[in-house]
């Protein structure tokens, strides 16, 4: 049986709009990201101004619907604002993956018109942040089978359990909460709840020590019976884990743009400090095997900038994109550590600290081949794809 293949003609040319949406992106990165990197992640700081301003950029609306105070743009042009966010900084690039990718798209295809109402534009004007609370001490990749508990009361829902690695946990208003109904059902009874932060028995704790993505808010969060009502319920009981699906390939979509612009600040910095540096009378730029690692680079940076295209480009058209989405994902990450461990070896001493910023781009790096699903996950993603077979599991 012959399968039949669909011919990509992807137009790798940008629209006038879309230059200069990337133009815009980059100059508001090199402006006012940037500039600010290296000092945030020395103090741990989650900068609060910077959301306002990503907010008024209309960053964090970029995909969302514009009658909710969203944007309303393309998946192609979303990649290119979150590459150049990225390329700065990826403590600044998980607010907009957190809010536009996976929260905003779960919201903009799950959510009832007031439910929409009630979220979205918070998200879009930087008044009221979301995190997505998926993940449990024990229970990662392992989506079907979380232990938080939604039991049904007179008047709603009591939710009861503790999530982990929580982005933006402790400075959300509200969080999207997935938690088991009947763990006989198990994907089939996992609900999405809408639950704000402030509810009687929410409470936050921030996760410390993190090698990576200091500015970046990291949380435990512990409900202890938290009450909601009905209209709570995102979706229908038992879509749970649907939503989860369809939020990370959107989430893992943002992440993969974000390491292109890893990559090519790799081989921005790499390339510049190597026309400047002189060792045996000449600059290092002019040894092969200096040569040799910035040419690895750039090839990874354009293979990995052209999975991306790709998988926006099938979004766009609105065809099914999880396989792509996973390749870009996990192409994307591991050449973001790639690239970014080879920007430190042209630095040599000097990449090893952070008067460059090639040592912050290792370190912020390396959680984007564990977190929206592991490099390993996205392997299985790929293989059960290709093969129609689901790997054999212990």
């Amino acid at each position: 049986m012959t399968k039949t293949r669909l011919n990509l003609l992807i137009d790798f040319e940008l629209t006038p709009e879309q230059r200069l949406v990337r133009d815009t992106a980059r100059e508001f990165a090199d402006a006012e990201i940037a500039p600010r990197a290296r000092e945030s992640d020395r103090s741990g700081r989650f900068d609060t101004d910077m959301v306002m301003k990503l907010a008024e950029m209309g960053f964090l609306g970029a995909l969302l619907p514009e009658e909710y105070g969203g944007r309303g743009i393309d998946y192609r042009t979303f990649g290119l604002i979150v590459e150049e966010i990225g390329r700065a900084d990826s403590s600044v690039r998980t607010v907009v993956s957190v809010n536009t990718s996976l929260l905003g798209s779960a919201l903009a295809r799950w959510g009832t018109g007031e439910q929409k109402r009630a979220y979205i534009p918070g998200i879009c004007s930087g008044d009221a942040l979301g995190c997505f609370a998926l993940t449990e001490p024990d229970t990662g990749s392992d989506a079907a089978n979380l232990r938080t508990r939604a039991e049904r009361t007179e008047g709603g829902w009591l939710i009861t359990g503790q999530k982990q690695w929580i982005s933006l946990g402790n400075v959300a208003k509200f969080a999207l909460v997935f938690a088991q109904t009947d763990p006989a059902e198990g994907h089939r009874g996992l609900a999405a709840y809408l639950v704000a932060t402030d509810s009687e028995g929410f409470s936050s704790s921030e996760i410390r020590g993190k090698l990576g993505l200091h500015a970046s808010d990291t949380a435990t969060l512990a409900l202890d019976g938290v009450e909601v009502g009905e209209d709570a319920l995102l979706g229908d009981v038992g879509d749970g884990f649907k939503i989860a699906m369809s939020a990370l390939d959107a989430g893992r979509f943002s992440v993969a743009a974000g390491c292109v612009g890893i990559c090519q600040g790799c081989v921005d910095a790499s390339v510049s400090y190597a026309g400047q540096r002189r060792q045996f009378g000449s600059p290092i730029a002019a040894f092969q095997l200096v040569q040799a690692m910035i040419a690895d680079m750039v090839v990874d940076t354009h293979a990995a900038r052209g999975l991306v295209w790709k998988a926006a480009w099938l979004k766009d058209s609105g065809r099914p994109n999880t396989l792509e989405t996973s390749v870009a994902k996990l192409y994307s990450s591991e050449a973001a550590i790639r690239t970014a461990n080879a920007a430190i070896q042209v630095h040599g001493g000097s990449g090893y600290v952070d008067d460059h910023p090639v040592e912050r781009y290792l370190r912020d790096a390396r959680v984007t081949t564990l977190y929206e699903g592991t490099s390993q996950i996205q392997k299985l993603i790929i293989g059960r794809a290709v093969t129609g077979v689901n790997a054999m599991l212990p």
